[in-house]
């Protein structure tokens, strides 16, 4: 079964004219042109336009979603990891719509806001099964009641330096320089600073609790960094990630 643009950019919700900037850049190609030169499209080419869909929402460009689709040609393998992740973001927006729900309840009947409440589903907790499945519970509690713990300012604070860092990434990477050199491995150790900061993680810095392998932690970060598309987008996509991936194991291997 095959469908023409005009029906593909209906069902999607987008524009005839996307689709064809797609095909004219080589991300998605039609499956055939007709003698007309009407694009149609087989159920393959559907499955990876809802792909190139799924990642655009996780706010790639469309050089790194490109970079992405060559890296995992699996498609049913790449969409249940997609699956899994839509399923915790269900999940926290669910805890979200409660949250809120409870707020605005005390508000309309004068009851007593439970701040322990509010904030469930929040961007602190977006990640909880990862980090347990990954590093233990007592790893994103001690985490968790960490982030809790903060003042407002104190989280901004902490959100800024997290944005700075990312940014700081995107420029070296797209600067063109090379991973072992001095700008690079700045911003490794910076890095390494700010992950040795966040109490629960398997090498916190000395006093706030954790603790374990600092140099297997920093480079398997680096390696997830690269295969998360979620992760790599705080980096500009794949090569930014890769980039930094890269630096974080010449650092560690030399520092660590």
């Amino acid at each position: 079964m095959e469908w023409s643009v005009q029906q593909i950019a209906r069902n999607v919700g987008t524009t005839s004219r996307t689709l064809r900037h797609y095909d004219d850049i080589g991300l998605l190609k039609p499956s055939r042109t007709g003698d007309n030169g009407y694009r149609f499209y087989d159920q393959s080419s559907l499955v990876r336009l809802q792909r190139i869909l799924l990642l655009r929402d996780l706010g790639l460009g469309l050089p790194a979603i490109a970079e992405v689709l060559d890296h995992e040609p699996d498609a049913e393998k790449a969409l249940g990891r997609h699956l899994d992740w839509l399923r915790q973001e269900q999940e926290r927006l669910t805890r979200q719509i409660a949250s809120v729900r409870q707020t605005m309840e005390a508000l309309k009947n004068g009851g007593q806001i439970m701040a322990e409440h509010m904030f469930d589903g929040f961007d602190h907790t977006r990640y909880k099964d990862e980090v347990e499945e990954r590093w233990g519970k007592d790893a994103y509690a001690t985490s968790d009641a960490w982030w809790r713990g903060m003042g407002p300012a104190e989280k901004d604070a902490w959100k800024q330096r997290s944005r700075q860092l990312g940014s700081d990434w995107i420029a070296a990477a797209e600067s063109g320089v090379a991973a072992d050199s001095t700008e690079a491995q700045e911003l490794a150790r910076r890095h390494v600073e700010w992950l040795t900061g966040i109490p629960g993680t398997p090498a916190p810095a000395p006093g706030t609790g954790g603790g374990g392998d600092l140099k297997g932690y920093v480079t398997g970060l680096g390696e997830m960094y690269v295969a998360d598309p979620r992760f790599a987008a705080n980096y500009g996509g794949e090569a930014g990630a890769v980039f930094v991936r890269d630096a974080l194991r010449i650092y560690a291997a030399k520092h660590l």
